[in-house]
């Protein structure tokens, strides 16, 4: 049966008024229309507690101190470039610093519960990427990288190759202790992603994921030593059309 017009579209959106405190243990839990999950997630402090004197409202998403623990705020796969595109997703992050953490902002076929996003999704060596996910696409940033603090456009499973030479994902946009950006990523139904900082575009990947292959959101950090590390976020935002076919 078709879906009526008034509901054809998906809008998952969420300010951050509501937070989750690093005491819950349960994998995933629910924060608006999202879930709290990654690997390490589980543990008393990890979580996104509230970033004290915002006032529209934002989180810090927190790790542990463990290596390759990540916290993410994200879905479950259920987004399909070919049937539910254009695909929007937009949030607006800073970070208290840049030191011994990584971060993807983007979609994979990864179920959330677990995700780790070295182990599982991508990993990175001073100029080298390393695809883990057969299907992933977002904005990267790794203190493993030489440009250590620079955003990279960064995919893997459309009929374009999975960038794995860093110097050709780097968007050459810093991101900067304290400082708010407002990252965009478009993925259109033939597999199209349109990468922006600060509503300026900075790169266009024609076939850059599968139009087939269902993905799920991750706006997650990683730590990658023993140090907690965070990741505040103001809001987060993904529209998409609605499948027909279900």
């Amino acid at each position: 049966m078709a879906v009526s017009a008034a509901n054809s579209k998906i809008r998952l959106f969420h300010d951050f008024y509501g937070t989750d405190p690093v005491a819950h243990t349960a994998v995933p839990r629910p924060l608006g229309p999202f879930v709290v999950a990654g690997q390490g997630a589980a543990e008393l402090d990890a979580g996104v507690p509230a970033v004290a004197g915002v006032p529209s409202g934002a989180g810090r998403i927190t790790t542990t101190n463990e290596t390759e623990h990540t916290t993410l705020v994200g879905t479950a796969a259920g987004f399909v470039p070919g049937t539910m595109g254009t695909i929007v997703l937009e949030t607006r992050v800073q970070f208290a610093d840049l030191d011994t953490k990584e971060a993807f902002i983007g979609f994979s076929d990864i179920a959330p519960d677990t995700l780790s996003i070295e182990t599982d999704v991508l990993a990175a060596a001073t100029a080298t990427i390393t695809p883990g996910a057969s299907d992933y696409v977002g904005f990267y940033l790794s203190a493993e990288l030489t440009a250590d603090e620079s955003w990279h456009a960064v995919y893997n499973g459309g009929t374009t190759t999975g960038v794995t030479d860093s110097t050709a994902a780097d968007l050459v946009v810093d991101a900067v202790a304290g400082e708010w950006q407002i990252l965009r990523l478009e993925i259109t139904s033939a597999g199209t992603a349109r990468f922006y900082i600060d509503e300026v575009l900075k790169a266009t990947i024609a076939n850059a994921v599968s139009t087939t292959v269902a993905q799920g959101l991750c706006v997650g950090v990683e730590a990658k030593g023993a140090a907690v590390e965070s990741m505040d976020v103001d809001y987060i935002s993904v529209k998409a059309n609605r499948e027909q076919a279900v």
